[in-house]
C-alpha cells in the first residue's frame, strides 16, 4: 500500500511539472480585448494628440515603459528613453531589448517598431481638435506591444530584439534618423528592421492582408509569404505613387545602416478618410482586424528572427 501511495505521488509530481512546462510553452495571442486597452488609452484626449515633446506624449511614454518593464524586456540604454539631437524640445524614442537565446545568433538584432507620435492639437472640425490619431499611428504602436508580449512570453527568439516606439516621425523621421545614426555608431550587427504603421483598417481587397513598403527592394515579402504559406503581404501602386517606403520609419535605417527595413500597413488612400484628422478616433478602427494581423505576423517574424542565416537581401539594383 505504501509503494503505490509512492507512486502516485511521484506520478502526481511529474504531472503537474509537465503541464506547468507545457502552459510556459504555451504562445500569446493577440485579441481584440488587449489590443482595444492599449489602443482606448493611446488615443485618449488626456495625451491630447501626441505632440512630439509635448506632456500628452509623455504620458503615453511612461505607458509604454511600464508595459516593457511588466512584460520584462529591458532597456537597451542606460534607460528606456533614448533622447533624440535633432529636435528642439526634449522627445525621446523609447527603446526595449529582449536578448537572444542563441549563443551566436543573439549578438545579432532584429529591430521592431513603430512611431508613438502624432500631430498635437489642430485645426477644429464638428467641436474637436484634437487629432488623437488611432490609425495614424496609434495602431502601429499597439501592433508593436503585442508582438512584445509575444516574444516575452515565448523567450523563442533567437536573436536579439529591440522594440522601439518612435517619436517626432510627424517631423519628418526625426526619432528614428537619430536611433539609425546611433546603433551605426555603435556598429550593431543589425539583420532586419521591421515597420507597422496604420494597421487599424482593412483594405478592401482579399488578395493580401499586408502591403509591405518598398515591395522589390529586398526579398522580404516573398520570405514572408514563404513562412506564411499564403500571400500575407502584397505590393500596391499607391506606395510607389506615395513614396510610402521613405514616408516611415524604416526609411533611416535602409539609407544609414544598409539593412532590409521595411513597413506593413493595411492603409490603402481608399480605406479611411481621416488621415491627420480629428476624426481619426478610436471607434473606427476594427480591433478583430488588428488582432487578426498581429496573430498572423508573429509567427512569421518569429521564424525570420531565428533563421539559421541572414535569408533576407537587399536587392541588386
Amino acid at each position: 500500500m505504501k509503494k503505490l501511495l509512492l507512486l502516485f505521488i511521484v506520478l502526481l509530481v511529474f504531472s503537474c511539472k509537465t503541464v506547468e512546462k507545457t502552459e510556459t510553452k504555451a504562445s500569446y495571442k493577440a485579441t481584440p480585448e488587449s489590443v482595444g486597452s492599449t489602443l482606448s488609452y493611446l488615443t485618449s484626449d488626456e495625451l491630447m494628440g501626441r505632440d512630439t515633446g509635448s506632456s500628452g506624449i509623455a504620458k503615453a511614454g511612461t505607458y509604454l515603459m511600464n508595459m516593457m518593464q511588466s512584460n520584462g524586456v529591458k532597456p537597451y540604454f542606460n534607460s528606456y528613453r533614448d533622447t533624440i539631437s535633432n529636435f528642439n524640445k526634449t522627445a525621446y524614442n523609447i527603446v526595449g531589448y529582449l536578448e537572444g537565446n542563441d549563443a551566436k545568433l543573439k549578438n545579432e538584432f532584429v529591430i521592431i517598431g513603430a512611431h508613438y507620435d502624432h500631430i498635437g492639437i489642430i485645426n477644429e472640425v464638428n467641436g474637436d481638435s484634437i487629432a488623437n490619431g488611432a490609425n495614424d499611428n496609434a495602431s502601429g504602436t499597439t501592433a508593436v506591444t503585442e508582438v512584445m508580449k509575444y516574444f516575452s512570453k515565448a523567450k523563442s527568439n533567437k536573436r536579439s530584439l529591440l522594440f522601439v516606439f518612435f517619436t517626432a516621425e510627424e517631423k519628418g523621421l526625426l526619432g528614428s534618423k537619430h536611433l539609425a545614426q546611433r546603433l551605426k555608431n555603435e556598429n550593431m550587427d543589425i539583420y532586419f528592421m521591421f515597420n507597422f504603421e496604420m494597421i487599424g483598417v482593412p483594405m478592401q481587397r482579399d488578395d493580401m492582408l499586408l502591403y509591405l513598403t518598398g515591395f522589390g527592394k529586398t526579398n522580404m515579402a516573398t520570405t514572408i509569404n514563404n513562412y506564411a504559406k499564403t500571400k500575407l503581404v502584397g505590393y500596391i501602386p499607391m506606395q510607389t505613387q506615395y513614396q510610402l517606403f521613405r514616408a516611415s520609419d524604416n526609411y533611416p535605417f535602409f539609407t544609414e545602416c544598409n539593412v532590409p527595413a521595411q513597413t506593413v500597413s493595411s492603409f490603402d488612400f481608399e480605406n479611411f478618410n481621416y488621415y491627420h484628422q480629428p476624426d481619426d478616433e478610436f471607434e473606427l478602427m476594427n480591433l478583430p482586424h488588428m488582432a487578426n494581423v498581429i496573430n498572423s505576423i508573429n509567427p512569421v517574424l518569429e521564424k525570420m528572427i531565428n533563421a539559421p542565416q541572414k535569408e533576407i537581401k537587399i536587392n541588386e539594383k
